[in-house]
Parts: C-alpha cells; sequence; structure tokens
C-alpha cells in the first residue's frame, strides 16, 4: 500500500524506523526485534542506509523481509551519498521485484571526514533525487523535514522552500528529524503551511534511552534538549535505568500532546529497541487504538 494512502485513510499512524546492523551476525538480533515491534501493528516500518550510505546493500533485504515475511508495509531509504542514476535505477528494480512502493528519499550527509561534496554523485539535494524517482514510476515518497532547521541552511526560511521543493518534485509525506520542543514543531508546521505545504508532516519521535548517545546526535543537528529535561539527564547520567525511565516519559507526554493537537500520526526512531518502544506505544494506547 502507497504511504500516501495509509495517511488519507487512518487518523492515526504509527510507524517506526529501523536501521541494518553494521555486523552481519547481527542481523538476526534485528529481525528478533522487528517480531517484537509487530505485535504494536505499525502502519509501516522504515530501513536506513546507515552512516553515510555504509550498509545500503542490506536496505533491500530487509526491507523485503518486512514487507513480504512480516507482513508490514515498508518503506526504504535512499540517499545522494554516492548515488548515481543508474545505481538507484537498479535498486528501484529490486524493491519493485521485492513488492515495495514507499521510498524516504534524504540527502544524507556525507562519511566522516569527508573533505568535499564530491560524495553526491548525480544528486546534491533530496529534491532532484525525489524527481528522478518519480520519473521512473509513481512510487509514495516521503522525505525529511526539519522542526529547527537544516544545520546547513541559511537561514529557517530558506530552509522551508528547499522543503517545498521537496513537495512540488513529487513527495507526498515529511517526516520530521527528532526535536524535543513541541513548539518548534509547530512553528515548522505553520511556517509549511504558509508557504503552500499541504502534505502530511509527521513528527519524528526520538526516545532518549542513553545519555551519551542523545549528546553525540543532537550535537550533529540542530535538535536542542529543553532545559528542564536536559537538567534532569545530567543529573541521573549515570544511572542507565533512570535515564531511560526519564525518557520514556518524555516521549509519551510528547507524543501525547502531538496527537492531541492534530498529529496525522508519529514516527519513532527506535535505534533497533523493541522494549522500551512497546512501553511507549502502551502508554499512549487510550488515545491510538480508541
Amino acid at each position: 500500500m502507497f504511504l500516501k494512502d495509509i495517511y488519507n485513510n487512518k487518523k492515526y499512524v504509527i510507524s517506526f524506523e529501523v536501521f541494518p546492523p553494521k555486523k552481519d551476525y547481527e542481523i538476526d538480533t534485528l529481525y528478533d526485534t522487528i517480531k517484537e515491534l509487530k505485535v504494536l501493528n505499525p502502519d509501516f516500518v522504515s530501513v536506513t542506509y546507515g552512516a553515510g550510505g555504509g550498509t545500503r546493500d542490506k536496505t533491500v533485504e530487509i526491507s523485503s523481509r518486512i514487507k513480504n515475511e512480516f507482513g508490514i508495509e515498508a518503506m526504504a531509504h535512499f540517499t545522494c551519498i554516492n548515488s548515481k542514476k543508474d545505481f538507484i535505477k537498479k535498486v528501484l528494480d529490486d524493491l519493485e521485484k521485492n513488492n515495495i512502493n514507499n521510498i524516504l528519499a534524504l540527502r544524507g550527509d556525507p562519511p566522516i571526514n569527508s573533505e568535499n561534496q564530491d560524495c553526491y554523485g548525480d544528486f546534491k539535494y533530496a529534491y532532484e533525487l525525489v524527481e528522478f524517482i518519480k520519473s521512473k514510476k509513481d512510487w509514495s515518497i516521503a522525505v525529511a523535514g526539519y522542526p529547527a532547521g537544516h544545520p546547513d541552511a541559511v537561514s529557517f526560511d530558506d530552509d522551508i522552500n528547499y522543503l517545498k521543493l521537496k513537495v512540488d518534485r513529487g513527495a507526498d509525506i515529511i517526516i520530521t528529524q527528532l526535536f524535543f520542543d513541541n513548539n518548534e514543531f509547530y512553528k515548522f508546521t505553520d511556517l509549511a503551511l504558509k508557504k503552500g505545504i499541504d502534505k502530511p508532516i509527521i513528527p519524528g519521535i526520538f526516545p532518549i534511552l542513553n545519555f551519551k548517545t542523545i549528546k553525540k546526535i543532537t550535537s550533529l543537528s540542530n535538535a536542542k534538549i529543553p532545559k528542564n529535561l536536559l537538567e534532569k539527564l545530567e543529573k541521573y547520567q549515570d544511572n542507565s535505568e533512570e535515564v531511560e525511565k526519564i525518557g520514556i516519559e518524555y516521549a509519551t507526554k510528547q507524543s501525547e500532546e502531538l496527537l492531541n493537537n492534530d498529529s496525522k500520526g508519529l514516527h519513532f526512531y527506535t535505534m533497533n529497541k523493541s522494549i522500551q518502544i512497546k512501553k511507549i506505544i502502551n502508554n499512549l494506547r487510550h488515545i491510538i487504538y480508541k
């Protein structure tokens, strides 16, 4: 099923992101995680390329198993990193053979220590990738949105203009990068609407489960942790169980507020975890499944 139809036909769409493990022997653990997530009845699961596109060859394989073995709609990630048109066409053919209709098209970040922009292949911007994919078939395409603005954007307004380009070239859905202040999301969606962007904008939720991990991730993006939350995390940063508890509670409250303010759904960055995600979804059952 196309993502655009899922969002048109459901009040709340719940989805998860997983990533291919770097080590082959960890793949069974990932599939165990997906089995656990399946009991939550997700509307789709997306599969990343991994950092710098390093695990791209596993994305089709995992997406195919999610769709054809686990019976969950799958969305495969594409990035501009090292992507030539012939390669993209080949992967699209592979996805089509595996009954996968949905794609998340991203610019992507250069590999660590990359000194130039040559790594972007035939596509420098995500809107170019969207346009190329759409020209091959009527794929359902999601793109990224940045509630705090893209780190490389000249201005917040300029970033929204690039988002409009992605929509104009064929994007159906916008999934945001992580954020922790819902006011950033509301400001972002209001400005997008003023720019004429009328596609569903889905908040990306990143449950904080590890202090060091979230510090690293926020250092690479514009996402800011609210002061009160940061103080709590810093207080218990050496207590992993307490950090996880704080993260689950915050993700639950953040998600509940978004759903009560007309969000079409939630996209969870699972970090290949299932137990913690199940706790959050169970906390939201009174809204999602009513």
